[in-house]
């Protein structure tokens, strides 16, 4: 089957969830209400709390919940098939996922930006706040393990990629800073960012950064160097004002969703690609797991994942200038990580083989495809870069890119939001230095993760 037209049959029920499931929701039953104040406003600090605009919301909102995971999840999936995969990325991005990144955001909003943990001591009880947070804790605590080793893998792997991904770190704040000073719309600058950003990657390619030698001297393995550095990144980025850095390179970032879709649409109509792998594997070995329940804990980001509620009453909603924009950030951020799942889901089922005897070698068994997601999504964009005569050492820097940035927003707001729990806990269990005092809360987020990644085999959870 051509992808071209499995790709516009999809981005089609996004639409139609868009237009008339989500409407439904906010008029019927979350009750939307424009003059409603929200928390950004009655509660504005200049550092968490700040009125945005829908738009670059969006932008910070899907980058956040996307991360690495809608691109391996789906990956690995089509090892049972493309079908399975994409039916649950569809039906589960339309029904369940939009549906609860779109409540939990308008519940924190009413609640004044208080995170799911905070809200059972509402619905609940006091005990059950301690569990939530102590639970989130440890969530955020794997999540930022994993995603900082995912990201020192991929700078290793792919050290051209790793320069233009510096570069973009003063790019974003040079914008955030124009954008907030002089009050101007946000979508002019940031498109000029990814013009930057990506005219940077023959730059990338001729400079690659490795740290084999510097690590070699510290007795440390590369990866753990880097995972370090991001770690230490991380600790200033999550303490400064979401506007100086974390909003105007998530709303970059948000581009390349686009773009990449992009590439991949342009390239299989040019290319007329075929979905080579099955539309049900039946050819697996028998030591497999099964389809059932694993499709669904394979692909979690990309049809529903409890992270997202994390993310939208953590950061989100304390951002959310209008009620009635929820709609927009909440409902609309799901369908874009739904729609980066089925770019990963054409990229290697149409991009990364041009056989299904091809395809199949990549996928021989679970093991297989477990270890090559990654590389497979980032092979396929490469390919359908190929058809538009991008060259290939290029377009495989672009995909990297394309990975790193999302899980880098990932990593940025899983730190800052670990630091929203650490407070909290220490403000219930009354240790008030912990609840006030910023560095301190921010160092227990960023030390706690980045020993457990350091950790042999700590950080390959994911």
């Amino acid at each position: 089957m051509p992808a071209i037209l499995v790709a516009v049959v999809v981005l089609a029920l996004f639409y139609v969830g868009y237009h008339y499931y989500s409407s439904y929701l906010a008029r019927k039953v979350y009750a939307l209400d424009p003059a409603f104040v929200t928390p950004a406003h009655s509660m504005r600090d200049g550092v968490d709390f700040v009125p945005t605009n829908k738009h670059v919301l969006f932008g910070h909102h899907f980058t956040s919940i996307a991360g690495a995971a809608p691109i391996v999840g789906p990956a690995i999936a089509v090892f049972w098939g493309w079908g399975p995969a994409l039916a649950w990325i569809v039906l589960g991005t339309i029904f369940a996922a939009g549906a609860h990144d779109f409540g939990a955001l308008v519940v924190s909003v009413r609640h004044r930006a208080r995170s799911i943990g905070s809200l059972a001591l509402d619905v609940i009880n006091k005990r059950a706040r301690i569990l939530f947070l102590l639970i989130i804790f440890f969530l955020l605590t794997l999540v930022n393990a994993v995603f900082a080793v995912v990201i020192g893998n991929l700078f290793v792997a792919f050290p051209g990629a790793v320069l233009p991904i510096l570069l973009e770190i003063p790019l974003a704040i040079g914008i955030g800073q124009y954008i907030y000073r002089s009050r101007s719309a946000a979508l002019i600058p940031s498109i000029i960012g990814v013009i930057v950003l990506y005219l940077t990657i023959p730059l990338g390619q001729a400079l690659p950064i490795e740290l084999d030698g510097l690590a070699g001297l510290l007795g440390i393995e590369p990866r753990n160097l880097w995972v370090i550095l991001l770690f230490a990144y991380t600790f200033i980025a999550s303490r400064i004002p979401v506007w100086m850095l974390l909003q105007p390179r998530d709303y970059i970032n948000s581009h390349q969703l686009f773009i990449a879709l992009g590439v991949i649409l342009l390239g299989a109509l040019v290319g007329w690609n075929l979905i080579v792998a099955p539309l049900v594997n039946t050819d697996i070995p028998a030591d497999s797991p099964n389809w059932f329940p694993f499709l669904f804990i394979t692909i979690a980001c990309g049809a529903i994942s409890g992270f997202h509620s994390l993310v939208s009453s953590g950061t989100t909603s304390k951002q959310l200038d209008k009620e009635t924009d929820a709609r927009h950030v909440g409902y609309v951020g799901a369908l874009g990580e739904g729609s980066l799942a089925l770019a990963s889901v054409l990229a290697v089922t149409a991009g990364v083989a041009a056989t299904t005897a091809d395809w199949r070698e990549l996928y021989t068994d679970f093991a297989t495809a477990s270890g090559g997601g990654v590389a497979n999504f980032v092979n396929g964009i490469g390919n359908f870069a190929g058809n538009l005569g991008v060259p290939t050492s290029l377009a495989v820097i672009f995909a990297a890119i394309v990975v790193v940035s999302f899980a880098a927003t990932t990593m940025d707001t899983g730190v800052r939001l670990q630091r929203y729990i650490v407070q909290e806990i220490g403000e219930i269990t009354r240790v008030r230095v912990v609840a006030r005092n910023l560095t301190l809360a921010t160092t227990i987020a960023v030390l706690i993760p980045m020993g457990m990644a350091l950790i042999p085999g700590g950080g390959d959870a994911g």
